[in-house]
């Protein structure tokens, strides 16, 4: 079956949303510099870049797979990429980030992405 069709009037309607305001784009900026820089303050590693799609770089496919599963178990979803969707090496966690999350949202992501980092060995906590 062929997925349903997209209404034009929808994609205007968002397009006129987003030109009255920029507030949805600021908090998009904001949320994502304030999970990066507490990322970074926890010494995680990320590539340099502005983007609401933030990787952190694990390098190895199974540790990228079972944090993923951890911090899904603590309410935190990410996903884990490896080999072959990125190259060999280059495993990650992808955290996804939008206006709609709150601070506290955040703050719970980095703190719970302390946690398991630490478990895990990808950062020390001392």
């Amino acid at each position: 079956s062929c997925p349903p069709r997209r209404s034009p009037a929808l994609a205007l309607k968002a397009l006129e949303l987003l030109s009255e305001s920029t507030t949805l784009l600021d908090r998009l900026h904001e949320n994502s510099s304030r999970f990066r820089s507490g990322m970074e303050s926890r010494g995680f590693e990320m590539p340099a870049g502005e983007h609401p799609i933030v990787p952190i770089m694990l390098h190895d496919a199974k540790l990228a797979q079972d944090m993923a599963r951890d911090l899904f178990d603590e309410g935190i979803y990410v996903v884990g990429f490896f080999y072959p969707v990125v190259a060999k090496g280059q495993a990650r966690i992808r955290v996804q980030l939008s206006a709609a999350h709150e601070p506290e949202h955040i703050d719970r992501a980095v703190d719970a992405f302390t946690r398991i980092g630490a478990r895990h060995g990808v950062i020390s906590t001392a």
